[in-house]
């Protein structure tokens, strides 16, 4: 009679210290390597709530939202409703963008106002006027929220890493890159050399490919294709990626109007090519 009590708060005493080991034991690992995301200029012929389901549908979690999808100058309201639908569904606006910016610091401030409102710690620019810089600098030490600098073809304000740069070594460091491998490749330059070049600056990535096509007059058109099928150095991009541990967004985007159109096949390859370039040694 005296031994099922002592049996008893034995195995209570036994679940209790494994309760007490299972805490870290089971905890999940933190994130290690790149984040999959999207970028909804993919989807910009969609309204957003075509987009948060595409997003279900491909079971990926984080968003770089156009103003067509989440505008920055949308009533409180709006933003706050949105922002509670994708909660809802498992989903993060992690940054929005490419915002358009000036030297009108007020109106520059409505970005940052807008990213606080909705949770988001990175804003993607890409100023046409450089000395806009100096006003968006002193924003970003005020909300402490990085900008991440976009980057287009030839002949373009950022086409050129070198003026990049020049930015970096001379702002707050919180200001850094939102790596467009499509357009970097179409430029002429190596994804993974311009990868490594920037450092701990690459905040985001656009997962894009690109060719260039020659026409018989000379003229040069930068055209997408699929990711993994273009020009872009992603072998080695991915081995610059293990090598400095990165783990930030690469957002599947395309400018093909063709893929736009319907993109279930493009984001559904590129899952394929990122989960396969993520794991290899």
């Amino acid at each position: 009679m005296i031994r099922t009590p002592i049996l008893r708060l034995a195995a209570l005493g036994a679940l209790a210290v494994c309760s007490w080991f299972s805490g870290p034991v089971l905890a999940a690992p933190a994130q290690s390597g790149p984040i999959l995301g999207l970028q909804s200029w993919t989807c910009r012929n969609m309204d957003f709530d075509q987009v948060v389901a595409f997003a279900v549908k491909h079971g990926i979690t984080h968003l770089q939202l156009i103003g067509k999808h989440m505008d920055p100058k949308a009533p409180r309201e709006e933003t706050l409703r949105k922002k509670a639908i994708l909660d809802a569904k498992g989903l993060r606006a992690y940054t929005f963008g490419v915002n358009g910016t000036s030297m009108n610091k007020e109106e520059n401030r409505k970005l940052f106002e807008f990213a606080k409102l909705a949770g988001i710690s990175l804003i993607i620019v890409e100023p046409k006027n450089q000395a806009e810089w100096d006003n968006l600098e002193q924003l970003v030490k005020e909300y402490d929220i990085r900008l991440g600098i976009h980057n287009h073809g030839t002949g373009t304000v950022y086409g050129d890493p070198e003026t990049v740069k020049k930015i970096l070594a001379s702002r707050d460091r919180r200001i850094g890159v939102c790596l467009d491998v499509g357009w970097i490749t179409a430029a002429g330059f190596d994804a993974a050399k311009v990868f490594r070049e920037y450092g701990d600056r690459v905040f985001d990535m656009h997962l894009k490919d690109k060719v260039v096509q020659t026409a018989a007059d000379g003229k040069k058109t930068a055209v997408d294709t699929e990711i993994g099928k273009g020009s872009a150095n992603y072998a080695g991009l991915f081995a610059e990626i293990r090598k400095s541990k990165w783990s930030g967004v690469m957002a599947i985007e395309t400018d093909s109007k063709a893929f736009a159109e319907d993109p279930n096949r493009l984001v559904s390859e590129a899952k394929q090519f990122f989960a396969a370039s993520a794991a290899r040694k």
